[in-house]
């Protein structure tokens, strides 16, 4: 008989360990004899809930730590990234997970996650109908953030509303600007002509602070900060706008065009913690999520599932989630020793590898007893993590050593911005 224990173990590190994951290969996994069809069978409405309620225990379950320490960091309690992936399903699930449709995929799966940089913790998985567009879930953002807190979005995420909600819990947040929006200078109440304040003098950097919005949701006083970006960049988009003007049969308006030599950044973070010069450094952290959702699709395969069973297809995904959280938790522990005993990094992509290499073994020890599978997780850690070293390149620096020497190498002198 399949025990919920072992049923656990089966499709959290069972699945991390094979790739893609079978029927097949979890069946071997399991001490006692059991066809592939009667593992088919226990994919029920029951099964996801118990797994479900398992990834909900787990992301819960809050440890003690200090955090990643660098400078640029240290007045936030957490520092949250969100963002979304999605990924196409059986044709079968489409009145689960709706897609686009049409030349798009009828039924297409989205999850949402808030990522905890600072922590190093996923704090935050569920997942959405394709079709169901980011902003949406901005709602729910506020009530996951607690004081101190600073959350980086990006421009799917924007809403005044929202923003409103995270300055009102005394949290912070760092966002690209939406373009469109209306702005009043803070100071004087003066609707703020942006293409002509962008066009005051030949300068890398402005910055003004500000209101957005109008009537009730009006937001209180922030920074908007604009940082020049490359001539090769400012081509690049003026290129891309031009083309879309085109495609619809008009001509790009001169103000977007000027808007294209700069990258707006809207935040209620004070300059004396977050100097402007640091503005695009630290949003560059949003972009380790990618890292996070590269791990998901390449290593634990979330996007390869075939079948149209929908509890199945829950079962998968929430074993995977629940092997994720357990991966970074290791990533966490492990890179905050080495980067203050040795101001070093532990590569995430690195350990997902090295740990996938031994998860089947592992769950199999898991299976014969917890302790067991403890003691062999214990004995193959050290050796894996010295595998798992990110290399210094003198080239570059990497992401904790710019946020430490608050430097951002895009606008130091020597390289300009970019």
């Amino acid at each position: 008989m399949l025990q919920p224990y072992d049923f656990l173990v089966l499709m959290t590190l069972g699945q991390f360990g094979m790739k893609p994951p079978s029927l097949g290969g979890m069946v071997g996994a399991l001490k006692a004899r059991m066809s592939r069809e009667a593992l088919h069978q226990r994919f029920t409405a029951s099964a996801a809930q118990f797994l479900k309620r398992c990834l909900h225990t787990i992301l819960h379950q809050k440890f003690q730590r200090a955090g990643i320490r660098t400078l640029l960091l240290r007045p936030f309690g957490r520092v949250l990234l969100v963002d979304s992936s999605s990924w196409d399903v059986s044709p079968k699930l489409q009145k689960v997970w709706p897609g686009a449709g049409g030349n798009a995929s009828p039924a297409n799966c989205k999850i949402q996650v808030a990522y905890d940089y600072k922590q190093g913790e996923l704090i935050f998985l569920e997942t959405t109908a394709g079709t169901v567009p980011d902003n949406r879930d901005t709602d729910r953002l506020p009530a996951l953030l607690n004081r101190q807190d600073l959350v980086l979005m990006d421009q799917g995420y924007f809403k005044l509303r929202t923003l409103n909600a995270i300055m009102a819990r005394d949290a912070y947040f760092l966002t690209r600007f939406m373009v469109g929006t209306t702005v009043e200078v803070a100071q004087t109440g003066a609707r703020l002509e942006l293409d002509r304040f962008l066009a005051q003098g030949p300068v890398l950097t402005r910055e003004i602070q500000v209101r957005l919005g109008q009537g009730p949701q009006q937001t209180p006083p922030c920074r908007l900060v604009c940082l020049r970006v490359s001539p090769q960049i400012a081509r690049q988009r003026r290129r891309r706008v031009k083309a879309h003007a085109q495609q619809q049969g008009r001509t790009a308006r001169t103000s977007t065009l000027t808007w294209c030599d700069w990258t707006l950044f809207i935040t209620n973070v004070p300059e004396a913690w977050l100097p402007l010069d640091m503005v695009r450094a630290l949003y560059s952290l949003r972009w380790q999520i990618e890292l996070v959702f590269k791990q998901f699709k390449s290593i634990l395969q979330v996007h390869h599932s075939t079948t149209g069973n929908e509890h199945r297809v829950r079962c998968e995904l929430y074993g995977k989630w629940i092997a994720a959280v357990l991966v970074h938790r290791i990533h966490t522990w492990a890179n905050q020793a080495r980067w203050l005993t040795a101001g070093q990094e532990i590569s995430l992509e690195k350990l997902y590898q090295r740990l996938q290499e031994r998860a089947f073994q592992l769950a199999q020890q898991l299976i014969i007893s917890f302790s067991q599978g403890r003691a062999h997780l214990i004995r193959e850690l050290e050796p894996l993590l010295r595998h798992c070293t990110k290399q210094s390149q003198r080239s570059r620096m990497t992401t904790l050593e710019m946020l430490e020497a608050r430097v951002d190498p895009k606008l130091s002198p020597s390289k300009g911005p970019s």
